[in-house]
């Protein structure tokens, strides 16, 4: 039976090829200049960019209680400020909510009970906005709340809406501040949510760059080394992730590679970088050696299909022969014959990743039958109802 390569995180709508990641830490680059040179082109670019999306995580802005950190917020909302009131076009997504909810409610430690979760994110949004909007408009610059989940941005109507939305604050000069509708969400608060939701958002909006902030500054390799760049995430890369999550927040340095991985392959630079460090932003923004820098991918999909690839989640797997392969690369639909093997259960429209017989990723795509349909046309000429597994329209190579 072929294997089928699951991508390292399954459960969002983000993927990554198993390649080798190319990383290289400060000392090693300054050595080869070689080497070195598509940083300084990929750094260089920043210094150019217009429209940024920065994603701040709870630990960057709440203190160990869960209590926002009026110092610090100061510190990074002057920045965002200065980078909007110098021209530049920003969107802010904020952690923090379910912190400083916590907080206000007396509770010392993250419940586990969902109901819970979405009492302090309730409590802790309104804590946070309103010192966003009084430090904010200390800078002269207004914000608007939005908040968002994956549903939303999968429907396709709600996910035009939701950008249509997005672009008219930009437009207007409003800087919106962003977060996952953790109140009534079920299924979004968990593991890397916001890093997450910050690439897609980023993708939504057609960002120029993506600054994750953290509490390091990039990924370290050992103890002492910062990487300096990575080509590509794959497992080689996660295998230097040693952080986890703790009480206040949800994600860490794995959520963040993950997600910096989306946005590069939609041709956006990722910057992940210590939020707490006074003049972060200014330094990424001059193209100094700052954070960890993942390359953007070269390549150039239309809207419609940035939704289908990036804002669906997967809900199963098809494994093709070489030349339902070969057929795809020239724009074919896939058809039921060159279908050797299904992994999943699932409805008609969901998404499904596709991949070779030795379990590279090939595509994805909206199906037009279910799962068990399929597996009863998988290697037949005939077409069944629709004539096609997986309509070309509705397909993005990978």
């Amino acid at each position: 039976m072929t294997r089928i390569k699951k991508p390292i995180l399954p459960d969002h709508p983000g993927w990554s090829r198993q390649s080798r990641g190319n990383l290289v830490a400060p000392s090693t680059c300054l050595t080869q200049n070689e080497t070195n040179m598509p940083q300084k082109e990929h750094r260089e670019s920043l210094k150019h960019a217009k429209r940024i999306v920065v994603k701040a995580g709870s630990k960057v802005l709440v203190e160990s209680s869960g209590r926002p950190d009026e110092q610090q917020l100061k510190l990074l909302v002057d920045e965002l400020a200065h980078i909007e009131n110098q021209g530049g076009e920003v969107a802010f997504v904020s952690s923090g909510a379910v912190g400083a909810g916590l907080d206000a409610l007396g509770m010392k430690t993250r419940p586990t009970a969902m109901q819970d979760l979405q009492m302090a994110a309730a409590v802790g949004q309104i804590c946070l906005m309103r010192l966003y909007h009084d430090l904010f408009g200390e800078n002269d610059v207004r914000i608007g709340q939005v908040l968002l989940t994956h549903d939303a941005l999968k429907h396709r109507e709600r996910h035009l809406n939701a950008r249509n939305t997005l672009m008219n604050l930009i437009e207007n000069r409003i800087i919106p501040v962003i977060n996952e509708n953790d109140a009534i969400s079920t299924e979004e608060i968990k593991f890397g949510d916001n890093d997450v939701l910050a690439a897609l958002v980023a993708i939504l909006i057609d960002a120029d760059a993506l600054i994750l902030l953290s509490t390091t500054d990039g990924l370290r390799d050992g103890a002492s080394n910062r990487v300096s760049y990575i080509e590509e995430v794959d497992d080689n890369v996660l295998e230097l992730v040693s952080d986890k999550a703790d009480k206040l927040s949800t994600g860490g340095m794995a959520s963040k590679l993950n997600s910096a991985q989306i946005a590069a392959h939609n041709g956006i630079p990722v910057v992940i970088a210590d939020g707490r460090k006074p003049g972060v932003l200014k330094r990424i923004f001059s193209g100094e050696d700052e954070g960890t820098l993942l390359f953007p991918k070269a390549g150039n999909i239309s809207r419609r299909k940035r939704w289908i690839a990036f804002f669906n989640r997967v809900e199963g797997h098809l494994i093709v022969d070489d030349g339902a392969v070969q057929a795809m690369q020239k724009g074919k639909s896939l058809l039921p014959v060159g279908i050797k093997q299904i992994e999943g259960s699932f409805k008609v429209g969901a998404m499904v990743n596709i991949q070779s017989s030795e379990g590279e990723p090939i595509a994805r795509g909206l199906v037009e039958c279910s799962s068990q349909e399929i597996d009863e046309l998988k290697g037949r000429k005939t077409t069944g109802k629709s004539g096609e597994i997986i309509h070309h329209d509705n397909m993005v190579i990978l």
